[in-house]
């Protein structure tokens, strides 16, 4: 049988105080006498009395509650970042509220509106990016707003972004000093703007040095898609020995499809990068030499910003990634 909720009342009527007593001794810092605290905690105690926090919140705006808006929650790299924010939200006294989309901007424009209907007091978006309408008007209900790994600035906003460009040039540094002659970039056609800086940096360093530089793209960021454009560029007339992938988990499917559909030795053979340094990465059987993403130090960006008193200019912080090397490039 369910029982009725226990209230504020409750508890006032069973310490022998009043209900206001009950609320300041359940806020940190009000006034209240170490007895009458002590009284209240002992009621709260025996009756299994819990502080609504969501009332509380709906009363001050400041519910605690932090909506987290994120598609392919499954894949390792969003799942560790995910829970590297929920984390941090947590240390702070708040909690995440995960709202997953389709990638769409659509699907990100419908989960920001579910956001201000739940009264939450910021948005973390990992994917997607809404229009600025709809953007002003969750800064209007009191909302604010972070985006990671989006390329526009917003007024009243912080974006978090990794140096993609700059691990790019290093990934087409590396291979080249590991004596790779022939060189490529895998990708998928999710059309990221993470994924599409790579790329560019890649690309920029190939031109700038004069060398050519196969490239391919199929589906969205997966290990299927890895074994795809695996196999289309070693298949490929002049089959390149330095590959530089979007992600881990394409170049998960890369070494496979170099190794098990073509019998290939990596690195003897030919030399993969990836790119987030997910668990993976580090298993014997791939050996991947990677970027790893600052998954904490993103996280802390994001809280101690909405920790901070809010104000209209855009800020924008930038993050560099770490190469992790491994065995599967020559050096």
């Amino acid at each position: 049988m369910i029982r009725q909720q226990v209230s504020a009342k409750d508890v006032a009527e069973l310490a022998g105080v009043s209900r206001t007593a009950v609320s300041r001794a359940f806020t940190p810092g009000a006034s209240v006498s170490a007895e009458t605290r002590a009284k209240v905690y002992a009621a709260a105690e025996k009756l299994g009395y819990q502080v609504n926090n969501l009332a509380r919140g709906l009363l001050t705006s400041r519910t605690g509650l932090v909506a987290l808006i994120a598609a392919e929650i499954q894949t390792p790299y969003r799942s560790s970042l995910l829970a590297a924010l929920s984390n941090k939200l947590q240390a702070a006294g708040k909690v995440g509220l995960l709202i997953n989309t389709d990638r769409s901007d659509e699907s990100v424009a419908q989960a920001l509106r579910q956001a201000i209907s739940y009264r939450t007091e910021a948005a973390i978006i990992l994917s997607g990016m809404p229009d600025s309408s709809l953007a002003e008007m969750c800064l209007r209900n009191g909302m604010r707003l972070v985006f990671i790994n989006r390329n526009e600035e917003r007024p009243g906003t912080l974006r978090i972004r990794l140096d993609d460009a700059a691990a790019g040039r290093q990934a087409f540094a590396s291979l080249s000093a590991a004596g790779c002659k022939r060189l490529a970039f895998a990708s998928s056609r999710a059309g990221t703007p993470s994924l599409e800086d790579r790329g560019q940096g890649f690309r920029g360093m190939a031109e700038k040095a004069g060398v050519p530089i196969l490239e391919a793209a199929s589906g969205m960021t997966s290990y299927g898609t890895g074994l795809d454009v695996g196999t289309q560029l070693l298949t490929a007339p002049e089959r390149p020995d330095g590959i530089f992938c979007a992600t881990d988990l394409i170049a998960c499917g890369v070494i496979d499809a170099a190794r098990q559909r073509f019998k290939l030795r990596v690195p003897e053979d030919v030399s993969v990068i990836g790119f987030d340094d997910i668990e993976q990465a580090a298993w014997e059987s791939y050996s991947l030499t990677t970027f790893r993403q600052p998954v904490e130090d993103i996280s802390e960006a994001a809280v101690n910003y909405l920790s901070e008193a809010p104000n209209d200019t855009p800020q924008t912080v930038t993050l560099a990634s770490q190469m992790v090397w491994r065995g599967s490039i020559r050096r």
